[in-house]
């Protein structure tokens, strides 16, 4: 055994080296006559499977542009299969584009690729297989080209994986993906111009663990130019601060936002101080928005609308909005949905714009074929539960909800034309103004229906077991 270590010791190979396994043995072996750091580096490189941006010439904090050799040796690293690793320090880049394979690294809050202007940072076009991790992207607020959405973008790439990775100072979208799968993870975007994340038209894409806050008009995006099946998840997510600072009455100022895409998933997220919605979704079908934290919307804090079909909005939490759930636009083709567990509270009778339709302060509104259970509505400035606009309303069951100091508890439309509502089985107290009152458009028209008959002269409602204090 004595001998063989010798023997060992003398050919230039350590036990070290034989400890990490065969690949390392060689590398040692292949580099005896080599230095010790030498032999290190390249040992630690070829074990990661990674090529140091070092090799072409490119180091960081460098006052000079560096986009051209970086951009051969993310060509070159891809080629060769292999990570390009950037070691800390500030990369002054522009116009790089990601070919098949790139995969990027750097180390989480010392890599930064600063952006020099004249025209975008980062663009993936037809690509498969791409990956960035642990970079810092600092646009400077500095003009981005008509031609590109983002400070990011990728279009038509495939298995596209964005982890670790902080965007910053976008004069437009911070990040931007195109027909695109794959996931963003685990990432950091703040002060976009306009949305920090936005996915058009995915196909199998996962947003999943970021921290999108402080921007000027929308937090996470899911849209489609046409309707149809997307299916992205979105879950974990932090969001933050969404401004509308180009206005309009519910387009900007969402953190997440749905728009044309079905089968979407919105989950476990925590999304605060938006200036309209914490979850948005318009015209998307088979949505499910559950188990998520609304806290202090400026308009409607969850919003299911316009021409969906199907929608699971279950467990979450609103606290503070104008209004607090609302699934609507029954005329539109907006219908079929289940609204339990969710607890609303705190909501005001003010909004962003002069109130509309049947204004503010509802705790929960719905029109057509949904069922209604299992809630808790406490303190809305006006109505807790708000059923039917006009003749607008279809087969809705609002049943075993807990109603609490909302002036109105539930205010249904009793207006020629509309369908079947059943109102049972529901705790309501504090109601000042009525626990059941029958509305015409926005004027209460009836007194308390909970009380003997009085339900009984409007066919469509059928009133029954509420608990009234």
């Amino acid at each position: 055994m004595e001998r063989n270590s010798q023997r060992i010791a003398a050919s230039g190979i350590s036990r070290r080296a034989l400890l990490l396994g065969g690949a390392g043995a060689l590398a040692g072996a292949a580099l005896a006559g080599a230095s010790l750091p030498a032999r290190a580096a390249v040992r630690v490189a070829d074990l990661r499977g990674t090529i140091d941006a070092a090799e072409f010439g490119i180091r960081p904090g460098a006052a000079d542009d560096q986009s051209s050799l970086m951009q051969q040796a993310i060509d070159a690293a891809a080629q060769r299969g292999r990570a390009l690793f950037l070691p800390g320090g500030r990369y002054t880049v522009a116009n790089l584009r990601l070919p098949s394979g790139t995969k990027l690294v750097g180390l989480p809050g010392q890599t930064r690729f600063d952006y020099q202007g004249g025209g975008h940072l980062i663009y993936c076009e037809k690509a498969k297989s791409v990956g960035i991790e642990g970079i810092h992207f600092d646009g400077g607020n500095r003009f981005i080209g008509e031609y590109a959405p983002a400070l990011l973008h990728f279009a038509d790439a495939q298995d596209v994986a964005i982890e670790g990775c902080t965007v910053t100072g976008s004069t437009k979208t911070g990040l931007a993906l195109d027909r695109c799968s794959g996931r963003v993870a685990n990432s950091t975007v703040s002060g976009a111009r306009l949305a920090g994340l936005r996915s058009v038209e995915a196909s199998g894409l996962a947003i999943t663990g970021n921290h999108v806050h402080d921007c000027a008009n929308g937090g996470i995006l899911v849209h489609r130019w046409r309707e149809g099946d997307d299916g992205t998840i979105v879950s974990d997510n932090r969001v933050e601060r969404i401004f509308a600072r180009d206005g309009g009455t519910g387009q900007n100022g969402n953190g997440i936002n749905i728009f044309r895409a079905h089968n979407v998933i919105v989950r476990g997220n925590r999304v605060a101080d938006c200036a309209f919605s914490a979850i948005r979704s318009n015209g998307g079908s088979g949505i499910i928005i559950e188990g998520n934290s609304c806290l202090r919307s400026g308009e409607t804090a969850i919003y299911s609308e316009f021409a969906f079909q199907g929608a699971v909005i279950a467990d979450n939490l609103v606290d503070g909005g104008a209004i607090g759930i609302s699934i609507a636009n029954f005329l539109d083709g907006g219908r079929l949905a289940t609204c339990s567990g969710n607890v609303v509270r705190n909501i005001v009778d003010t909004g962003p714009y002069p109130a509309e339709v049947q204004g503010f302060g509802i705790g929960i509104a719905v029109e057509a074929d949904t069922a209604l259970t299992g809630n808790v509505v406490e303190n809305a400035a006006r109505i807790g539960v708000h059923m039917g606009w006009g003749p607008y309303l279809r087969d809705v069951a609002a049943t075993s909800n807990v109603l609490r100091d909302c002036p109105i508890g539930v205010a249904v439309t009793v207006v020629e034309g509309a369908g079947p509502a059943l109102i049972a089985n529901n705790m309501i107290t504090g109601a000042r103004r009525g626990a059941v009152v029958g509305h015409r458009w926005k004027e209460a028209t009836t007194g308390d229906l909970t009380r003997e008959d009085a339900a009984s002269r409007f066919p469509h409602l059928s009133v029954s077991g509420n608990v009234v204090r």
